[in-house]
């Protein structure tokens, strides 16, 4: 079988950390529209929930400047030693990255003019907890900005993957697959019931699209992007016994509309909101 199902994947390495480039590809297309969306004030506080590698956090403290102070706030220690080394090579003052969770942010109330989280809240274990937090922080009035990745992302994969498993029978991971689906991206309407229940006024909600185009099957399951970030949970899915079988139907199924399409498009719709405290 390919070795893209025998791959294992360690969010800590070192190596690995300091060399990704596949993330910021993947979060560009969000965070150019948070970058749309953002007021740019001077003597502000910012707070960026998940700043993961450091983007946007460290492109906004440099496009607002020295009168503003930044923080960015993820559990992932060592994403944000990168990004922190990013902060010192690049000679930033105004910028500073702590380890938390987003449930529980370590500042006090009313701390800040702007919140951003760029495809993170949709990431969180707990969203209502996570938005409650993000606005106990907020300033009255101040900038909350959020963007997420909707619940078709992939559909082109997803409808191939739901296939497969009833074809075979397979009913209870079909309830797995949704279950994943939607504990990562919510619809729609339930996110803007979550924000507007903890306490934003929504102004504007702003849909798009971005692709991910492959050759064929094999050079999509083994781009960085899906091997690391994607495919263990989809891997996960499936009991070890299936596992080989049903991924290898997958690949035939996708192998035969990259051959009749000439590629494989992964089409990513996702969405911008932009409220108010």
């Amino acid at each position: 079988m390919k070795n893209y199902l025998h791959h294992t994947f360690d969010s800590n390495d070192p190596e690995l950390i300091s060399i990704i480039d596949e993330l910021p590809l993947w979060s560009a297309p969000f965070g150019l529209k948070l970058l749309d969306y953002t007021v740019l004030k001077p003597n502000i506080n910012v707070l960026d929930v998940g700043c993961g590698l450091g983007f946007p956090l460290i492109e906004l403290s440099q496009r607002f400047g020295d009168t503003c102070k930044f923080y960015g706030v993820d559990p992932w220690q060592s994403a944000l030693k990168r990004a922190q080394a990013k902060i010192y090579k690049y000679k930033i003052t105004n910028t500073v990255v702590t380890k938390s969770i987003a449930e529980k942010l370590p500042f006090k109330n009313n701390s800040f003019d702007l919140i951003v989280s760029n495809n993170g809240i949709n990431n969180v274990q707990d969203i209502r907890q996570t938005l409650s937090e993000c606005f106990r922080v907020s300033n009255s009035g101040a900038q909350f900005l959020t963007t997420m990745n909707l619940e078709n992302s992939m559909i082109e994969f997803y409808n191939v993957f739901e296939e497969t498993l009833i074809e075979n029978n397979l009913n209870e991971e079909v309830g797995k697959m949704k279950a994943h689906i939607y504990s990562k991206r919510k619809p729609i309407d339930e996110m803007k019931s979550l924000i507007e229940n903890s306490g934003f006024k929504i102004k504007n909600i702003t849909e798009d699209n971005f692709s991910l185009r492959f050759l064929n099957a094999l050079t999509m399951f083994n781009h960085p992007l899906i091997k690391y970030w994607f495919l263990g949970s989809w891997k996960d899915i499936l009991k070890p016994e299936n596992l080989e079988k049903i991924f290898k139907l997958v690949e035939v199924k996708l192998d035969k509309i990259a051959k009749q399409n000439g590629e494989i498009k992964l089409t990513i719709p996702y969405v911008s909101i932009d409220c108010k405290s």
